[in-house]
């Protein structure tokens, strides 16, 4: 892998450039809207709005600093990421690319837990990268979530 695109290629077969942490979007908004509540004081209003869910309002405000928190400003390739991803250290341990280089990824336990957040999509992605290489993968439609199909 030679380009940035390509870089962004995560060992699993999803692509770093698809992601929510990655883009910042998420994380950029969250961060806006906890300094706006805070400029309006909005903890002390919440107490004395009428509404139910504004019992919680301290939660969410702690979500939104969670999601702040979950900015990824480099790929995974790049250090991104959960640095213990046992996919990754596998991939670097075995001299692989990625996943796809390995005759086990369609068996493999150390890709179940992505299941949870992206269903079937990064083996479907592998499958690809199998197929049409890294280049191929980058220019057609890639997944980051694919609902997982059911056992029978």
């Amino acid at each position: 892998m030679t380009t940035g695109t390509e870089k962004l290629v995560a060992y699993c077969g999803l692509c770093c450039e698809d992601c929510f942490g990655y883009k910042g979007k998420i994380a950029d908004l969250a961060k806006e809207l906890r300094k706006e509540l805070r400029q309006e004081k909005f903890d002390i209003m919440a107490k004395g709005i009428p509404f139910k869910e504004f019992d919680h309002y301290d939660e969410c405000y702690k979500v939104l600093g969670a999601l702040v928190r979950l900015r990824c400003k480099n790929g995974c390739r790049s250090g991104g990421g959960n640095p213990f991803c046992p996919v990754r250290k596998c991939s670097q341990k075995k001299a692989y690319a990625g996943c796809w280089e390995c005759s086990d990824f369609e068996c493999c336990n150390k890709l179940v837990f992505l299941q949870t957040n992206h269903g079937d999509a990064h083996i479907k992605n592998l499958r690809k990268l199998k197929k049409q290489g890294v280049k191929g993968f980058l220019q057609g439609k890639r997944d980051w979530y694919l609902k997982p199909r059911q056992s029978a």
